[in-house]
């Protein structure tokens, strides 16, 4: 909502929400990661979307860079944050983020967490911004989600995060693409903040020895949701970015 602005002059913008969340049906399927596959590029290939400049956060890096590195020919750029580049290791993950996230794939522990305090939403969320969020941005990130059943989706995707070999065919996914990124001579832009939450000092300089034709833009203080911390920061150098590729 406020990063668009500053880009849709320059270009058509369209933001989807995944399937399970936002505006988005709620089907009873399973949620993983290849569940999630094909509506994606079925959403492309439904609006025959064209020489797309994908802008990917969190899983949505995750599936965009999974559909970019098999359909090169229909890619103009990606720009990132806070992106899944690489299998995780738990010693990656800052200490507040892994005892989180070892709690979320705890079987019952997790489930208990997400479904009936819905702790995703109500404190994940807003601890993993720099800045404060107004409780206006609070109740529309809630409004998805009001019941336990709405919350499946949710409870489904911190199981999905590749770390330590499982669950090996999203390992298997991510190393692949990742691999084909350090290959690819797509345009590629990369947003960095501090401290950052998955993309920290260490995994920004892989991606910056490794990744041809990458920028990197530093927005400044932030952890996880970067749209938050910065978006007029992020949405000016997005819209030069993309007018130089």
């Amino acid at each position: 909502r406020n990063i668009i602005p500053h880009v849709s002059p320059h270009a058509r913008c369209i933001a989807p929400d995944l399937i399970g969340f936002g505006k988005s049906d709620k089907p009873d399927i399973g949620y993983r990661f290849f569940d999630h596959v094909p509506y994606v590029e079925g959403f492309i290939e439904e609006l025959g979307l064209k020489n797309v400049t994908l802008v990917l956060h969190d899983w949505g890096s995750g599936l965009g860079f999974h559909y970019a590195m098999r359909h090169e020919d229909n890619i103009r750029g990606i720009a990132f944050m806070e992106a899944i580049i690489k299998p995780e290791r738990w010693a990656d993950f800052p200490p507040d983020f892994r005892r989180g996230f070892k709690m979320f794939r705890t079987p019952g522990v997790g489930w208990v967490m997400i479904v009936p305090m819905n702790a995703f939403v109500k404190k994940l969320l807003p601890d993993a911004i720099a800045g404060e969020l107004s409780e206006e941005a609070k109740q529309h990130y809630a409004e998805p989600f009001p019941t336990w059943k709405s919350r499946k989706p949710i409870r489904v995707w911190p199981n999905e995060v590749p770390i330590e070999g499982k669950p090996a065919d999203v390992v298997a996914a991510v190393s692949e693409y990742s691999e084909r990124l350090t290959k690819s001579e797509l345009p590629k832009l990369m947003f960095t903040a501090t401290p950052g939450g998955i993309i920290r000092e260490e995994r920004a300089a892989w991606a910056q020895a490794n990744m041809k034709n990458l920028e990197t833009v530093d927005i400044g203080p932030g952890i996880h949701f970067l749209q938050e911390d910065n978006p007029e920061l992020i949405g000016t150098e997005l819209a030069r970015w993309y007018s130089t590729i």
